[in-house]
């Protein structure tokens, strides 16, 4: 515990950039850039917060073989926390995770167990676990309760503590994707606990089941099929994803979520991976509603990583077409909004 507790000490809080926009908007977009964690991105927060948890209730002691399901950067902070306290560690996660992910989990000593779809991770972890007697973090199911809503430093605090002295201190809206779900529920319950009027909107990839189920209000929706944006999307609804706190989801195409990460480069110089992308694109249309609507204020979204994890595919073009996204459609209507302030998709 005092290693972990330790560690979030020496790690000061995340920076918020503001996106360059018109002054004669009045309207502000922050980015809180998480890629600059100790392991690269917003995950770490979740690491370090399901392993104090876990540690708490008992289920690591020493020598305990710690498991997860995951596609990537939660793995590769868990994997951190996991040398810092001394237990092994094994993630589970699908065969197309990105080689510079595969890697960093290496890096920090632990050990990849491949399966062939995204789906399979859950019961393979699980199995795992049974099998050495060890701990399935499944960060899924308990993102969303290791996480303290009401403050203690958490992501939605840090926001609202660094935009106190902006233009617009409370934002009117704040933009996250979901993965396990874990940081809509957090920032979602901060706000409503303490009673501002900021709305929360996710935004969700291709494939995913978070944005119907939201939808319909089906808790089981499934659409069986893998988020070609690593890090969020779901191909089911899952059990840390808290639909009560959100006040409007997005669907996001994938290649505009491409088009958006690359813009980010182009325009700031900061490298950011799909993720982002997908966030950008929600507060683009959003700003778009402010303008016409208006309304002056804030936008917050996250920086979730940085885009070195992602050089082989989302800023490779011979991968684009691999996969058949292009971002070009996308990129112009990024830059028709910028230069006009209105939104026209394309």
């Amino acid at each position: 515990m005092r290693r972990v507790e330790a560690d979030a000490t020496r790690s000061a809080d995340t920076h918020l950039h503001a996106f360059p926009l018109p002054a004669d908007w009045g309207v502000h977009v922050y980015l809180k850039d998480e890629s600059v964690h100790p392991t690269g991105s917003l995950k770490h927060r979740l690491a370090r917060s399901l392993f104090l948890y876990a540690l708490a209730s008992g289920w690591i002691t020493e020598g305990t073989t710690v498991v997860e399901a995951s596609s990537g950067s939660t793995a590769v902070s868990e994997a951190y926390f996991a040398r810092l306290i001394g237990v092994p560690f094994v993630t589970v996660m699908p065969r197309s995770t990105s080689p510079e992910k595969i890697a960093l989990v290496r890096r920090y000593g632990g050990r990849c167990h491949f399966v062939e779809h995204g789906v399979q991770m859950y019961a393979e972890a699980a199995r795992l676990a049974a099998e050495c007697g060890g701990h399935y973090l499944d960060q899924f199911t308990y993102a969303e309760r290791a996480t303290d809503w009401r403050g203690n430093n958490n992501i939605a605090e840090s926001i609202f503590e660094q935009l106190a002295m902006e233009p617009h201190p409370v934002p009117e809206w704040i933009v996250v994707g979901a993965g396990t779900g874990g940081t809509s529920a957090t920032i979602g319950r901060y706000v409503r606990y303490r009673r501002h009027r900021t709305r929360l909107a996710v935004v969700d990839p291709e494939n995913s089941a978070f944005l119907p189920g939201w939808a319909t209000g089906a808790a089981d929706y499934a659409t069986g099929m893998p988020s070609r944006i690593e890090g969020i999307g779901r191909p089911r609804m899952e059990p840390s994803f808290v639909p009560g706190v959100v006040d409007l989801m997005f669907a996001v195409p994938d290649a505009a979520s491409v088009a958006a990460a690359r813009h980010l480069h182009a325009t700031t110089g900061r490298w950011a991976g799909g993720s982002t992308g997908t966030n950008l694109w929600g507060v683009w249309q959003l700003v778009a509603r402010m303008r016409a609507e208006g309304v002056r204020g804030s936008v917050v979204t996250l920086i979730c990583d940085s885009g070195d994890r992602y050089r082989h595919s989302y800023y490779d073009d011979g991968w684009l077409a691999e996969k058949g996204l292009d971002p070009a459609p996308y990129t112009a209507t990024i830059e028709r909004f910028l230069g006009t302030g209105e939104w026209s998709p394309p």
